[in-house]
């Protein structure tokens, strides 16, 4: 079956290729097109139907015409996959794009992947120490976990995520992260950036970079996620790694899965995206987690921008409801000159709860973020009074609440790009923070930390 030539094309749309069904295929089968002047071009069976099949293909449609012929492998797409891919920078459909050799495989792993089966997962509880304050103390991350980053144009969400990158550890164990780092969709200029940051600290040797750029083909845009969560589990699953996957831009994806829905002449769902959006990141995001009897964990970290700063738009909405948590870029606090810019207010982690405490973080975390938290709710909302009555108008409680949300700001959400801040450090800085305020006032706080760890000469 695979060594038969068809020239049975009757329209090309796109990246689409039509043609009249011949043979049996399956979805995801592999094709190759030959045209005219000898060139071939790559695809894969996106539908299949009694009398028709829709190839997409990869290099784009440029020269595709009916008397293009067209092969059906009989198999569907595989990645070669080995310990060799760790250190690798490779295209979005899996070549070397280093100059480096091929990857010599010890197995060729199906990119269709599927989620992890529920009763084979364990249940999330290892503390991953980022060293960015606002996120180990507020919104932990946990190992296995996946923990979207919120952001939207022109926001530092990508030096964030190398930040996390460099700085990302189990403080249970000394086992390293590898990082699998899926980029889609994005500049060269951003490509340039991650590489040479990746290099200069030396986190490439730990690393493996699957990057198709704004000029690849958007078909492409679609197995480069798939291609780096096979890799991930190969590493996880089959090697013993921790894996810390990191997508950006996830928007970049779903634009490319409306521009194929379009060529395929789809009704549209919200904002014109397909109605299988939904299904379809679920199928990336459920491939997180832990399986029982194994030592590896992915553990993933979508970026998105979200379309005009836009939170309720279906990308961000779609991905809040699959993942664990979010964690939220503020345009007003990285306009003030903070950085990293993360809006502890709306961000969450869902798994943080069943986490922390003094078996992995430290026994008055929890009594501590909660203060942390409602005093910078507090005084972020005395701002807005503050404009309209004045400051001479509040009491001093309010006074104290206000003062503690600048220095929240200022001291605890500022750090360094390369700062890398363990979890007593946090915990100790929010106690330095939490001076400002009279104790009395500090109700979320359990007494018995309070005299713990308060700094005596402050307590009254």
């Amino acid at each position: 079956m695979a060594g038969k030539e068809y020239r049975t094309i009757t329209d090309v749309k796109g990246p689409l290729v039509f043609l009249d069904k011949t043979e049996p295929v399956a979805f995801g089968e592999i094709v190759e097109l030959r045209l005219n002047d000898g060139t071939m071009k790559n695809g894969q069976v996106l539908d299949t139907s009694d009398d028709l099949v829709v190839v997409q293909v990869f290099e784009g449609t440029a020269g595709v015409d009916r008397t293009t012929g067209v092969k059906f492998l009989g198999d569907v797409f595989k990645l070669p996959v080995s310990k060799d891919l760790v250190g690798r920078i490779l295209d979005g459909a899996g070549r070397p794009r280093d100059g480096g050799p091929e990857i010599v495989a010890e197995s060729n792993a199906d990119i269709i992947g599927a989620a992890i089966n529920p009763y084979a997962r364990q249940s999330p509880h290892d503390f991953i120490q980022t060293g960015i304050s606002a996120i180990d103390c507020c919104t932990t991350l946990v190992r296995g976990q996946k923990l979207p980053i919120f952001s939207a144009s022109g926001l530092p969400h990508n030096d964030i995520a190398l930040q996390i990158a460099r700085q990302a550890k189990l403080t249970a164990s000394e086992e390293q992260f590898i990082v699998v780092f899926c980029a889609m969709g994005i500049t060269a200029e951003e490509y340039n950036f991650f590489r040479s940051d990746l290099e200069r600290t030396g986190a490439l040797e730990n690393a493996v970079l699957f990057v198709n750029l704004a000029d690849d083909p958007a078909v492409e845009r679609l197995i480069t996620p798939r291609l780096a969560l096979t890799a991930a589990e190969y590493l996880a699953f089959e090697q013993d790694y921790h894996v810390l996957v990191i997508y950006t831009d996830v928007t970049n994806y779903c634009d490319a899965l409306r521009q194929i829905g379009a060529a395929r002449e789809e009704v549209p769902g919200r904002r014109g995206y397909p109605g299988y959006m939904y299904t379809d990141l679920a199928m990336l995001y459920e491939r997180a987690g832990l399986v029982k009897g194994k030592k590896g964990s992915i553990t993933q970290f979508p970026i998105l921008t979200m379309p005009g700063d836009d939170i309720t738009h279906p990308i961000p909405d779609l991905s809040g409801y699959i993942t664990e948590g979010q964690i939220v870029i503020s345009r007003e606090l990285h306009g003030s000159g903070i950085y990293p810019p993360i809006n502890v207010l709306p961000s969450l982690s869902r798994l943080m709860g069943g986490t922390i405490g003094a078996k992995t973080t430290r026994e008055d975390h929890k009594s501590v973020s909660d203060q942390m938290y409602a005093a910078y709710a507090q005084g972020r909302e005395l701002r807005g009074l503050v404009a309209i009555v004045g400051e001479d108008a509040l009491n001093e409680r309010d006074k104290q609440l206000l003062s503690f949300s600048g220095l929240f700001e200022d001291k605890f959400l500022r750090q360094d790009r390369y700062e890398d801040r363990s979890i007593d450090e946090t915990l100790d800085l929010c106690w330095d923070l939490m001076q400002t305020i009279d104790t009395k006032y500090l109700v979320r706080l359990d007494q018995q930390w309070i005299d713990k760890y308060h700094p005596k000469d402050k307590k009254d």
